[in-house]
């Protein structure tokens, strides 16, 4: 995949408009590597740019509004969402490229899609294939862009803008480490800076001394994806009246000096890499692993896969020490059953966060994405499936699949489109395994 995200504006005169707009009109692009993710056909020239002409200005204020959304939220199908995660949201009367940019906290993905109409005027983009990066490197495109602005700002002798006192605003939220932390679950419940309800926010904050920072901003996710908000006492009670019993410090861990993918690559490959590595180490081959294997190295009653009783929405493990914990899996399916469980024997191995919960969710978290390529990948290796099919990928192969490993034949569908074996059209997932 290319990197190297460049935000850019080649000014160009403008005789009409507010000076903040007229201060930075030109030619406004973005790329990553060789990839124009604003290319387009100008009606005016009848012939390719590399991007429409428009004010940066208003470019620049919208990365600057909606920063902490575009660097910490993941893809959701809330009503509003796209308002900060579209480009054309901005209006102010241009054409703004149809792109989306969305974090799951580690990955950035930013898909052009070309315009709806294809007489569209003044500027008709094409598209570009979906470009995945890791959001330090949108960050830094954007804290690049935005004083380049701000710089245009002052030449042309405008200043005193709403830009600067949102970019400022941005600046000393990140530069303040209370601060930065309430913006991120603000963000990732969904909200703009100090729209989300602060009773909401400030529970959250507060169950993160026991429960993990990184485990409350789970939640935060789950409950922008339209999950009730889960407080340390709701998980309590839950766990108390829904849930098995389960001993942390039996759970299978990795050996020491165990080699994982590095960060920032993929959530599905991390995940895929763990999986492989704790199948090894446990000497489990490529056979299926049973109820009572699987309930063995996660640490927990047997009983709890044997159930049919689901326990709410999220599936979670709570701890109360080492030796004593609670673990509840929602769904009323034994594959289902599996697969969370599996899930969070996943948080536990890869870079468990400090704190008593580990949670999955449905939210498209870096970490969600995680659990979940780990899970198909330790319940139904790829390799051993791919031997079992022998070419033949066809529904009922896939159906058989999922019967002999004990998985839902969407985790043989996935394995399959994150190894290439079928488009990516099959199946309406997320970006960063393609």
């Amino acid at each position: 995949m290319p990197s190297g995200l460049e935000i850019a504006l080649a000014p160009e005169r403008l005789d009409e408009g507010t000076p903040e707009e007229r201060a930075c009109f030109g030619l406004f692009t973005m790329r990553v590597g060789e990839i124009d993710l604003t290319g387009g056909v100008d009606s005016f020239i009848s012939n390719y740019r590399p991007g429409p002409l428009v004010s940066g200005y208003h470019a620049a204020e919208w990365f600057a509004c909606n920063w902490w959304r575009l660097r910490y939220e993941p893809r959701s199908a809330a009503s509003e969402w796209w308002r900060a995660h579209k480009m054309t949201s901005i209006g102010e009367g241009y054409v703004w490229p149809n792109l989306t940019i969305f974090s799951d906290g580690v990955m950035t993905a930013l898909v052009a899609e070309r315009s709806v109409r294809p007489d569209a005027k003044p500027f008709r983009y094409l598209g570009a294939p979906p470009c995945i990066l890791p959001s330090t490197q949108f960050e830094a495109a954007v804290d690049a862009f935005i004083p380049r602005i701000l710089g245009r700002l002052r030449d042309q002798g405008v200043d005193g803008t709403n830009l600067d006192r949102i970019w400022n605003d941005v600046l000393a939220e990140r530069g303040n480490p209370d601060l930065a932390k309430r913006r991120r679950v603000e963000a990732l419940l969904g909200c703009d800076a100090d729209e989300a309800d602060d009773d909401a926010v400030d529970r959250l904050l507060a169950d993160a001394a026991s429960l993990g920072e990184q485990a409350v901003e789970e939640l935060a996710a789950d409950h922008a994806s339209g999950g009730a908000l889960l407080t340390a006492d709701a998980l309590t009670q839950i766990a108390s009246s829904s849930g098995f019993a389960a001993s942390p410090r039996t759970a299978a861990r990795l050996a020491a000096g165990t080699r994982l993918s590095q960060r920032d690559v993929p959530a599905w490959r991390l995940g895929a890499d763990a999986a492989r590595a704790l199948r090894e180490q446990e000497g489990l081959g490529w056979q299926p692993i049973g109820d009572a294997g699987l309930a063995h190295l996660a640490g927990v009653d047997a009983k709890a896969l044997a159930s049919d009783t689901g326990g709410g929405k999220v599936s979670f493990a709570l701890d109360r020490n080492q030796t004593d914990g609670r673990v509840v899996l929602h769904s009323r399916w034994n594959t289902g059953r599996r697969f969370h469980l599996a899930r969070l024997l996943a948080d536990r191995l890869v870079a468990p966060p400090r704190g008593r919960l580990h949670a999955a969710t449905r939210a498209y978290t870096y970490r969600q994405k995680m659990q979940r390529s780990f899970a198909a990948e330790l319940l139904s290796p790829f390799a051993a499936v791919d031997d079992m099919l022998k070419g033949d990928y066809s529904a009922e192969a896939q159906q058989d699949a999922a019967e002999h490993f004990q998985v839902s034949e969407r985790t043989i569908l996935t394995l399959l489109v994150n190894h290439r074996r079928l488009e990516r059209e099959e199946l309406d997932e997320d970006l960063a395994a393609a």
